[in-house]
């Protein structure tokens, strides 16, 4: 009868899975036969090969052949990933950069008078303490009670103080007593080390607001230097209490800063500058900036033909204290780019013409999995403060800003406010000083974890500057051009300009050949694949689809033995257990009723005469035997006794 089609899949599937019971090969039958069988001629000489020592060589060989194809396999994945660099030289037209210019004093003297009298006449007293150094009689002592009470108690909080000796015994500046000081020590000065005069240490003590017998103690081995951080602290937190308003107009403005200007031969003028507010550096103007949607570009390169303008530096009017050098701050920087002038800027001097020469590059790095960059730094966990393209820099001080406002509570006053928060003032945050320098050691330690998270931009541009001084105006042509843009500067100067207040800046395209470095992929599939066809043709004489034979023998094949083995034993043991339990002996039967399946009947038709030659005999079992025919069973006049009644009449007739 025809089976159900259930049956037929299960027959099926039973006649396609691997042998099981004695039948199974063992997997010392497998590699013999894998070794006669395969392409790969070394595993073949190692069954066919006789006498030991020349099988042993064959062996040594095969392995070695297999070591060498896994290792060289291993350097071409390892290398996978590695890029080449090309250098493209082009001459063409050149977009002209953004140039962002600063006055290196942020804010007019006179203009901030208001704001830092009472912090100037904390630094002149310190001054007269410390170093003996007083201004003189004749300057009339300015009224500090107009509005000015910009915290006079909190000078008394960190007030400066002059160290003795290496011991922890200072001297206060304004009581002028002596007082054991506490906590850590941090030099800010590395000549600390060598200083052989110990009396010159003066520093300041900032303490933990919410724990008084916390404090860290900040010491500098230069005066200057401990004054001016001194300063500073205190001056970012008379700032951080001024709207931004009213900065910009304490600041210069452009007709303050610009006298001249020239670009590509051409006159130009306030219009084409841009201003930008930087904290620390007040208004600073950007040429070129990109605002208005055109970007300038320049197609000669020289000094003729880049940019020209003569700046007003204006020294009488400069913080003494703020700022110790004269002249002014320059960037170079794509327009998409925020200008870090603290960072990078050029400083300008007076009295000198500058001559600044580019060469321009681009860059771009392959992203992951080639190099760890990023392309837009959306993938980058910090919150990008400037409003401009991504660049490391950004993301370092986004990421210190954040910090600053989840360890603090407000914000570091150089860098752009964060959504909510507020610039640190030490009315509405007395601990922000203690906790910042605290916050900053960890940032420059990297512990804050910034420089982990934050990444290179994979793509960026480049201006290498190249810098040349000249003495500006000469001798002979002071007196008239100093009369001239005197006159140009109208009616604001009463005066002849002294050469000592103005800068004469150029900066220009040495070449117009753009530079631009690329990383290219090294490898491709195709060639990584055609490398590893060349290992195995070379080593072991081998295909792919030898490959897959190794695949099928040594992790297919070998696996189902090993797991059929585990089964019958387990099995075994399980029937073993059952009868202990049920006290059962084995019975001798038991082995031979034990049926096997076979592979030479594959078929569904029942067994023809050669295929049942061909059935194998269960192992270990004595042959069944067709007992011998009973001849006596023939002979019927022993099987009858007595003739029977019709046969008698039969013969009788």
């Amino acid at each position: 009868g025809a089976m159900a089609p259930g049956k037929k899949i299960t027959a099926r599937i039973k006649r396609t899975l691997p042998v099981k019971g004695p039948q199974a090969p063992t997997l010392s039958e497998l590699m013999r036969w894998y070794c006669l069988n395969t392409n790969t001629h070394g595993c073949r000489r190692i069954v066919v090969s006789r006498g030991r020592l020349r099988r042993f060589i064959w062996i040594l060989l095969t392995l070695s052949a297999v070591g060498l194809i896994l290792w060289q396999c291993a350097e071409l994945l390892m290398n996978y990933y590695s890029a080449s660099v090309s250098v493209t030289v082009q001459f063409q037209k050149l977009p002209f950069p953004a140039v962002t210019i600063c006055n290196i004093n942020p804010y007019k003297y006179s203009s901030m008078k208001d704001y830092l009298s009472e912090l100037d006449k904390e630094t002149k007293k310190a001054l007269e303490t410390f170093y003996g150094f007083s201004e003189g009689k004749s300057k009339v002592r300015r009224s500090v009670d107009e509005g000015n009470s910009t915290g006079s108690d909190f000078f008394k909080q960190i007030p400066l103080l002059k160290f003795e000796d290496f011991s922890k015994t200072a001297t206060d500046l304004r009581s002028g007593q002596k007082r054991k000081i506490e906590g850590s020590v941090f030099h800010k000065d590395s000549s600390i080390v060598n200083s052989g005069d110990s009396n010159d240490i003066i520093g300041f003590q900032l303490c933990d607001a919410n724990n008084s017998s916390e404090c860290a103690l900040y010491t500098f081995s230069s005066g200057v230097n401990a004054i001016q951080e001194w300063y500073k602290l205190h001056y970012m937190n008379i700032m951080a209490q001024i709207p931004l308003e009213t900065k910009e107009k304490l600041s210069y403005s452009a007709d303050d800063l610009l006298l001249t200007c020239f670009f590509d031969g051409l006159s130009c003028d306030k219009r084409h500058f841009t201003r930008f507010h930087h904290p620390l550096h007040g208004n600073c103007y950007t040429f070129n900036s990109g605002e208005n949607g055109t970007i300038l570009s320049t197609s000669t390169g020289g000094s003729e033909y880049g940019l020209q303008v003569v700046l007003y530096i204006d020294e009488a009017d400069y913080n003494p204290f703020l700022v110790t050098s004269t002249g002014a701050k320059i960037i170079v920087h794509d327009q998409n780019e925020y200008p870090f002038i603290e960072d990078i800027g050029t400083e300008i001097e007076t009295a000198a013409a500058t001559s600044i020469g580019m060469h321009f590059t681009r860059s771009r790095k392959l992203s992951k999995p080639y190099s760890d960059c990023t392309e837009t730094g959306a993938d980058i966990p910090v919150e990008n403060l400037y409003n401009k393209s991504y660049s490391l820099q950004i993301c370092l001080h986004s990421c210190f800003q954040k910090a600053m406002v989840d360890s603090c509570g407000c914000a570091q006053y150089a860098q752009p406010l964060p959504a909510g928060a507020e610039y640190c003032n030490y009315k509405k945050n007395p601990n922000w000083m203690y906790c910042y320098y605290r916050l900053h050691e960890k940032f420059v330690k990297e512990q804050l974890g910034c420089q982990q998270i934050c990444k290179d931009a994979c793509s960026f541009k480049e201006w290498a500057l190249t810098t040349s001084i000249a003495q500006w105006p000469s001798t002979v042509s002071e007196d008239w051009m100093l009369r001239v843009l005197s006159w140009d500067k109208g009616q604001k100067i009463n005066k002849k300009l002294n050469k000592t207040d103005l800068a004469n800046l150029m900066v220009f395209y040495k070449d117009l050949n753009e530079r631009f470095i690329s990383e290219n992929p090294a490898n491709t599939l195709v060639i990584l694949l055609s490398n590893f066809g060349g290992q195995l043709g070379l080593w072991m004489s081998c295909s792919v689809v030898c490959v897959i034979e190794i695949v099928e023998v040594f992790f297919i094949d070998s696996l189902s033995i090993v797991m059929r083995r585990q089964w019958q034993k387990a099995k075994k043991w399980w029937n073993d257990r059952k009868r202990d339990r049920s006290g059962k002996r084995p019975e001798a039967g038991d082995l031979e009723r034990q049926g096997h399946d076979n592979p030479v009947c594959i078929d569904e038709d029942l067994p023809t005469f050669n295929t049942a030659l061909r059935l194998p005999l269960p192992q270990d079992n004595p042959l069944p035997r067709t007992p011998p025919p009973n001849y006596s069973t023939l002979r019927l006049e022993t099987a009858f006794t007595e003739q029977l009644p019709d046969t008698l009449e039969v013969g009788q007739h």
